[in-house]
């Protein structure tokens, strides 16, 4: 019962649960080398800018491999995903901005709640762009 009812959930949710996965991993490289570089006192936008390129290429590679398993079209789609990547990272810069610099928030903390909002967003519109499945 409890198996069948776990595998249903699975089966339904798949995309959504190693999405997550990965991008738990693609956001601890993220934070990581962003919070690396900003012990060592490079401005927190440009961190972000870095990290976020990191983390960009870690999940895209991830999510093409083991998540959606779509290998077609990978220029194509890589350069969505990297559009898609960017649009989040100016979320997150923006989002930065204004918890570091205005409100004075911990450039650390700020960035562990830029993640959250940038992930949902980016789960998103992979899911039903990048990732979309071809009509072929």
């Amino acid at each position: 019962m409890v198996k069948t009812l776990i595998r249903f959930y699975y089966l339904r949710y798949r995309n959504l649960i190693l999405y997550g996965i990965i991008g738990g991993i693609s956001a601890s490289v993220d934070f990581g080398i962003y919070t690396l570089l900003c012990k060592y006192g490079v401005n927190y936008q440009i961190a972000n800018l870095i990290s976020v390129h990191c983390g960009i290429f870690c999940s895209f590679l991830l999510n093409r491999s083991y998540n959606f398993r779509i290998k077609d079209r990978v220029l194509l789609r890589f350069l969505s995903f990297y559009i898609i990547g960017l649009s989040g990272w100016l979320l997150s810069a923006a989002l930065l901005h204004v918890m570091v610099s205005i409100k004075s928030l911990d450039e650390i903390f700020a960035k562990l709640l830029s993640i959250v909002v940038v992930a949902i967003s980016q789960f998103l519109l992979n899911k039903f762009i990048t990732f979309k499945k071809s009509k072929s």
